[in-house]
């Protein structure tokens, strides 16, 4: 954690013309994590390294210990940038309002969160697809992370290559993107046939659904790995949070170059 002689000394050393102010930045950008209770270290300054803040696995935690995460992330956030707990169940979430004011729930993400109260929208659209409705709670985990970060989301939901004639009809949500996340399960054809229309990067996300020999999402992972398709990235086995992370670093890059 950063103390108040460390800041000091900081500061003193960029007003000597010791230090120049990005590098006191930089050294910034390492500093302040702190201990809640007995079980968590929180990233204060994540945001200011990644350009994202420290996001809670809500999974395997009580309603207790991701409560009080978010008390001390909100506490030192400003309230500049929402803060985020991913895979928490229903009952898990019932328990961390009655503890925390300000959260909203969004079920079929799972998604726990307080929003920013002054949120700054970035540029850029990303566009989210399923092969599938039964895709939905990891589309969903990437639209609802991503538009909480601050990025405009279109949706496109059941556009499988099994019915490919509803992705046709559709390509208009292609052409606007300028990133585009598809989401699979079964064989994980989706992304190679977006690949092949997009002039944007695509990020594909395997999903666990499918038959006995889908192997819990491994075949759409190794179908989307093998894609003939160029321009596209693949994430892990249902992890839309991750997906809406890259596609925002994405972003984020290209209007730095644009700077």
């Amino acid at each position: 954690m950063l103390d108040t002689e460390s800041l000091r000394h900081l500061l003193t050393s960029v007003a000597a013309g010791q230090l120049s102010p990005n590098e006191a930045l930089d050294t910034l950008r390492q500093l302040n994590s702190e201990t809640v209770d007995d079980f968590a270290r929180v990233d204060h300054h994540r945001a200011l390294r990644t350009g994202f803040p420290e996001v809670i696995w809500g999974k395997d935690k009580t309603a207790s210990q991701i409560a009080q995460i978010m008390k001390a992330q909100r506490e030192r956030g400003g309230g500049n940038q929402a803060i985020m707990a991913t895979r928490v169940e229903p009952d898990t979430y019932a328990e961390i309002q009655t503890q925390i004011l300000g959260t909203q729930y969004f079920e079929l993400a799972r998604i726990c969160a307080i929003p920013a109260q002054s949120m700054i929208r970035l540029p850029g659209r990303i566009g989210v697809l399923t092969a599938g409705t039964s895709d939905l709670p990891v589309a969903e985990e990437a639209a609802v992370t991503a538009e909480l970060s601050g990025f405009h989301i279109e949706r496109l939901w059941d556009v499988g290559v099994a019915g490919i004639h509803r992705l046709l009809d559709n390509r208009e949500v292609l052409e606007r993107a300028d990133v585009l996340i598809v989401v699979a399960g079964m064989e994980g054809a989706l992304p190679s046939v977006v690949g092949g229309m997009a002039q944007c990067p695509v990020i594909a996300v395997p999903t666990s659904i499918g038959y006995g020999a889908s192997f819990g999402g491994l075949a759409a992972l190794l179908g989307m790995l093998n894609s003939c398709s160029a321009g596209i990235g693949v994430v892990n086995i249902d992890n839309g949070f991750g997906a809406a992370i890259l596609a925002g670093q994405m972003l984020r890059m290209a209007q730095r170059l644009q700077a």
